[in-house]
């Protein structure tokens, strides 16, 4: 009975307060990370407009990176809850021990390609000899000690899988308040640091990061957790491999799509100007503060949803689902309202040069159009993901994205330039919501009625 005391109140308290309790970590440390995102930005803009749009382009690596993790973590929590919801405690264990074998294994790889091929990948994303040579410096440090990213990501997952989000919030905190307290002075050589610039950047990153994952890889392995994990009874076993990324590779897709639109949003508009890039690098950070909240949210949202789903209670479901849907939609509503009537106040946050000022208010207004309803379609394509069906989520996100994104804002750009080019990524959103949301509704009413005839 023990072993099932922490997964059972999954399935047994009220789902509102139980909502709140598990993500309200998750939101939290969401928000302190973006709040760091924003905070090391402010710092290198500081620098230059040069030296932000270096870190601009660095963006696409460093959320390859990120999907690798979170392809991995969220398939694992949604494998480990199912099986808790199903009372497989043992093979919730070894998913784990899986997920951690899988991390150390995804470091050494990019450490290697990050000694090897740093330059060659910011080259493809620039010609500008000053932005690789800057974006270099910075990315080749995070790829090196890219196993600081993947141990706390991977960690913070197997144990939301157990409904626990308070240590993963911890480990957020953690990181991302050393992060904020190393920045100045390895950036700007304060106290008895040297002046490092933008390396500096990278290396309080890593550094906060690797502490971080240090208390976390603490706690996971200790005996006070639902999962035990043991990897000197560690036996690999290729159906474990194969639940993880039967939705852990279109979370990744996901990402990877994240990925793929830094890069060619920025390859589409330097032409324009390079300022451009630094803009929209300037507008990636500060939609994280919008929508990392409601990743938090995911967190406790995710583990309830499938628990349920894997013990056949759709009421639970039904209540789940319609209130992630309300929280989701008033935080992009409240963030659409703020990038509307403070555009310019946002961008001299990082830098007051005119001309960056004048294209970031533009952009900033004509970006966010579509977010009174991304909330409902990001909470819709979670869902997926926590019955086990990775493929709508990753539809959803090529299409907003990649597949209609692209074309759409090239041809915008081609006739009517950079102001306009702007629109393109509403316009894809809209789209790509209004099929993500209306195949929800219709796979929701086979899941229900499948429950009811059992």
């Amino acid at each position: 009975m023990a072993l099932t005391k922490k997964s059972d109140r999954l399935g047994t308290e009220p789902i509102i307060p139980l909502l709140i309790k598990l993500s309200v970590p998750g939101i939290i440390g969401m928000l302190i990370q973006s709040f760091y995102n924003i905070i090391d930005s402010i710092y290198i803009g500081r620098l230059s407009k040069e030296a932000l749009s270096a870190v601009s382009l660095s963006f696409p690596i460093q959320l390859l990176l990120i999907a690798l993790a979170v392809g991995t973590g969220v398939g694992t929590t949604s494998l480990i809850s199912r099986l808790l919801g199903k009372g497989e405690n043992h093979r919730a264990n070894n998913a784990a021990e899986h997920a951690f074998v899988i991390g150390i294994f995804y470091a050494i790889l990019v450490a290697i390609s990050g000694i090897y091929f740093t330059e060659d990948l910011i080259s493809l994303f620039t010609d500008n000899l000053l932005l690789i040579k800057l974006a270099t410096r910075y990315t080749k440090i995070i790829l090196v000690g890219s196993i600081a990213l993947f141990i706390p990501m991977i960690a913070n997952n197997v144990l939301r899988g157990e409904g626990n989000t308070f240590v993963p919030m911890l480990t957020m905190l953690i990181g991302a308040v050393l992060n904020i307290i190393l920045d100045p002075f390895m950036i700007f050589g304060l106290w008895v640091f040297p002046e490092l610039g933008i390396e500096g950047a990278a290396y309080a990153t890593i550094i906060s990061r690797f502490i971080s994952g240090i208390f976390i890889a603490f706690v996971l392995f200790s005996d006070k957790n639902q999962l035990k994990l043991n990897l000197k009874d560690f036996k690999f076993e290729p159906q474990i491999i194969i639940d993880i990324y039967k939705v852990g590779l279109p979370a990744m897709a996901l990402q990877l799509s994240a990925s793929a639109m830094v890069a060619g949003v920025n390859k589409i508009v330097e032409p324009y100007s390079p300022l451009a890039i630094a803009v929209f690098g300037i507008y990636f950070r500060l939609q994280s503060f919008i929508f990392l909240p409601i990743i938090g949210l995911s967190q406790g949202y995710m583990p309830i949803v499938g628990y349920n789903y894997g013990h056949g209670k759709p009421d639970r479901m039904k209540k789940t689902i319609k209130a992630g849907l309300i929280f989701s939609s008033i935080v992009t509503i409240i963030g659409f309202v703020i990038f509307q009537v403070f555009p310019r106040e946002l961008i001299i946050l990082f830098n007051d040069d005119p001309k960056l000022i004048k294209i970031g208010v533009t952009a900033l207004k004509r970006i966010t159009l579509a977010y009174p309803i991304m909330g409902a379609a990001l909470i819709a394509s979670t869902t997926f993901q926590a019955i086990g069906k990775g493929i709508p989520s990753l539809i959803h996100s090529t299409f907003r994205q990649v597949v209609l994104l692209f074309p759409i804002m090239y041809l915008i750009g081609e006739y009517y330039g950079l102001a306009t080019l702007w629109f393109a990524i509403p316009i894809a959103e809209l789209l790509a919501a209004i099929i993500v949301i209306t195949w929800l509704v219709l796979e929701l009413r086979r899941v229900f009625n499948r429950m009811k005839e059992k």
